[in-house]
């Protein structure tokens, strides 16, 4: 892990940065130690020290680097083993899971044993949040106590040989309150009454591709950035880089919103900044016919983070990190959405610059004229299109964006709105929302505990009380940065002065750039990871 600050030129108590500042910073300014008491944030004990360096990145920009407490002799690394399925008992036909039932957990720590593996059996118990009772999740089965990852990888090994399978794991990722650091927190905060730059969404050439931060940062030429909303990553749920929820760029809505999920809204020149909850409605009209819409800008029959259509399998509703499908649905594709369009069976309108279709092409799939556009029809879809839509004919595509009143929202040109989820602070107080925003998956209570309850990077971002728009990345999954569940991650919001804050993409999508060069530590063992779009700070307008 890159070391981000030094004792030397430590004064009064203080640490400073180290290194070369970016090209348009000034001086740091480092802050005091943080006492007990104070405004330290709400990690660990209070006895714990924290060392806050501000630096200014361009007029109404400051970057604050934060770190708290230092490594915790206390935690250790671990095997955490993999609880075959069933209720009562281990099912080698199911998949298995961290988290199961007391009697599963103890079954497979007995069968453990036997196999002369000492196990304990941990009861894992979640905090309650806005809009769900925690309480018990389950219980996780873990092997040894080690002093070193490679250690706990080797008893992982000697596991496998012997038939279980598991994962090699450290205790302050756990989330628990007596842990004693450290954390790393990176914040990014934007003055609209000093601030004379841009604050944009960039998703790069194209939707349908991702892209570096850093690189969607140098091609805007940006002061900073990090990265934004989920999407798309595997090809089995879409198309890379899509946005998985809403995405309004310039004032067009350019992906459909995840039913009723918060997104964040952000404008051009860093006033308003809001957290908002959409629905959508889209049709198609031609020759006097109406077409309800599914979709925009992403593979038909793949709704990734569920929350969309009724017929959607197996829900409607939000669902996280899940593709629910619909054999039968309609999609429309606008000029952003990349050099071809999805292929596969069905049919697809081709449509130039004034919406007049110029080609159906069955199989769907193919090029688009410059500027222009197309809808693409799959199952009994088929036929509706077919019938609306004759060469030559005009199509008018409609989107219209809606709050969460039902009421038509209708975004300037110099707005943008990126997914996220789930909110964090509202009013400023917490309000965490799991259930609502689908991160609590009915009968699968490890991934509540893996995604939620457990440590790990986090993306935020919000307004404070002032108006100012504050981003947050906080580095975790290593032994040097804990990282953050979601419940930390609304008390830092909070703690930081969020008057309203949302959780954005994290894990290894995690990046801060500034002055072109990534400032945090990415997760993913192949270094920064390609996302789907990145929140920009410009250098002044002219």
């Amino acid at each position: 892990m890159k070391k981000r600050l030094c004792a030397a030129g430590a004064v009064l108590g203080v640490l400073v940065t180290c290194g070369a500042l970016p090209a348009q910073a000034s001086p740091a300014q480092a802050s005091p130690v943080q006492r007990p008491g104070g405004h330290a944030l709400p990690l660990g004990p209070s006895d714990l020290t924290e060392t806050r360096t501000t630096t200014t990145l361009q007029p109404g920009v400051t970057l604050t680097r934060i770190v708290r407490g230092d490594d915790d002799p206390s935690l250790h690394w671990t095997v955490e083993v993999s609880i075959p399925g069933g209720d009562t008992s281990p099912d080698p036909d199911a998949p298995p899971t961290a988290l199961k039932d007391k009697a599963s957990a103890d079954e497979l720590a007995s069968a453990l044993a036997r196999d002369g593996f000492p196990a304990r059996v941990e009861k894992v118990t979640t905090e309650r949040t806005a809009d769900y009772t925690g309480g018990t999740l389950g219980w996780r089965v873990r092997v040894g106590t080690f002093a070193s990852q490679s250690a706990a990888t080797a008893e992982r090994t000697r596991l496998r040989a012997a038939g279980h399978t598991g994962s090699a794991v450290f205790t302050g990722w756990d989330g628990e309150a007596t842990d004693r650091g450290p954390w790393h927190v990176d914040v990014l905060t934007i003055d609209p009454r000093t601030f004379r730059g841009g604050l944009d969404a960039s998703y790069g050439p194209d939707l349908e591709n991702r892209e570096t931060t850093s690189a969607l940062s140098n091609a805007a030429g940006a002061t900073a950035a990090v990265n934004a909303g989920f999407f798309v990553l595997d090809p089995k749920a879409g198309a890379p880089g899509d946005p998985a929820g809403v995405g309004v760029h310039d004032g067009r809505l350019l992906s459909e919103p995840v039913s009723g999920r918060p997104g964040l809204v952000l404008h051009e020149d860093g006033r308003r900044t809001e957290i908002a909850r959409y629905t959508w409605q889209g049709r198609i009209t031609a020759r006097g016919t109406s077409l309800a819409l599914n979709g925009v800008n992403r593979v038909p029959g793949l709704i990734r983070n569920c929350g969309g259509t009724a017929g959607d399998q197996p829900t409607s509703l939000p669902l996280h990190d899940v593709t629910c499908t619909n054999a039968n649905e309609l999609v429309a594709f606008t000029p952003e959405y990349g050099k071809r369009t999805p292929s596969g069976e069905g049919l697809e309108a081709v449509l130039d610059t004034h919406g007049r279709v110029v080609e159906l092409r069955s199989p769907r799939g193919g090029p688009l004229p410059a500027g222009g556009g197309s809808v693409q029809a799959t199952g009994g879809r088929v036929a509706e299109l077919t019938a609306l839509a004759r060469p030559g004919t005009h199509v008018h595509t409609k989107t219209t964006l809606l709050d969460d009143r039902g009421r038509r929202v209708s975004p300037s040109s110099r707005t943008d709105i990126v997914n996220a989820g789930p909110e964090l602070v509202r009013d400023g107080r917490l309000h965490v929302t799991p259930a609502t925003d689908g991160m609590v998956h009915p009968g699968d209570p490890s991934w509540y505990y893996g995604w939620v309850h457990k440590r790990n990077p986090r993306t935020l971002a919000g307004v404070d009380a002032s108006g100012r728009t504050v981003l947050i990345t906080a580095d975790g999954r290593s032994t040097e940065a804990l990282g953050l569940s979601i419940v930390e991650s609304a008390r830092i919001a909070k703690a930081l002065g969020l008057r309203d804050a949302v959780n954005l993409d994290g894990g290894g999508s995690t990046t801060m750039v500034t002055d072109g060069e990534v400032i945090n530590d990415p997760s993913d063992a192949t270094g920064e990871r390609p996302v789907g779009d990145a929140l920009v700070i410009l250098p002044r307008r002219h």
